[in-house]
C-alpha cells in the first residue's frame, strides 16, 4: 500500500509570535491558508498540509531540541534551485533569520543535486527550503 504525507502539524509555544510568522513562509512559499484563528492556521499547497496550532499553555514548557525525540524538522520543496537563493534573499534576509549549517549549499550525500537552506522558527524548529531536481527519465 502506497501512502504519501497528508498533513504536518506543529505545536508552537506563542501564537502571536509563530502564527504571523508562518503565515509570510507559507504565504511566500504560495501556500494558501484554508483556516484562520487567533490560536490556529491551516495551510495547502502542492502537498501536504500544514497547521501551526498554540500550545495548550500546560504543554507550553521550554525544552524543544530538534536532536530529541519528536519532530525534527521540515522540508518545503521548491521547484527550481535558484527558488533557494531568492528565498534566502527575500525571506530570511529581511527578517534576519541567520541559516543554519552554512547554507545554502549542496548536499551531494543526500542526492546529487540536492540544495538547500535551513534556519529555524520562533520557537527553534528546524526548517528547510529545498530543491532537489527530478531522477533521470522522471
Amino acid at each position: 500500500m502506497k501512502a504519501e504525507v497528508y498533513h504536518l502539524q506543529i505545536n508552537v509555544r506563542d501564537a502571536a509570535v509563530s502564527l504571523p510568522f508562518y503565515r509570510a513562509l507559507l504565504g511566500y512559499l504560495e501556500c494558501r491558508t484554508v483556516y484562520r484563528s487567533d490560536t490556529v492556521a491551516g495551510f495547502s499547497g502542492r502537498g501536504a498540509d500544514i497547521w501551526i496550532i498554540a500550545t495548550d499553555p500546560a504543554h507550553a514548557g521550554y525544552g524543544f531540541h530538534r536532536k530529541r525525540t519528536g519532530l525534527n524538522h521540515v522540508a518545503l520543496r521548491v521547484p527550481e534551485r535558484a527558488d533557494v537563493d531568492r528565498f534566502r534573499d527575500e525571506f530570511m534576509v529581511p527578517r534576519t533569520l541567520g541559516p543554519l549549517y552554512r547554507t545554502p549549499r549542496e548536499f551531494p550525500e543526500y542526492r546529487p543535486g540536492y540544495y538547500a537552506v535551513f534556519f529555524e522558527d520562533p520557537d527553534r524548529l528546524k526548517l528547510e527550503v529545498v530543491h532537489i531536481p527530478a531522477a533521470p527519465g522522471r
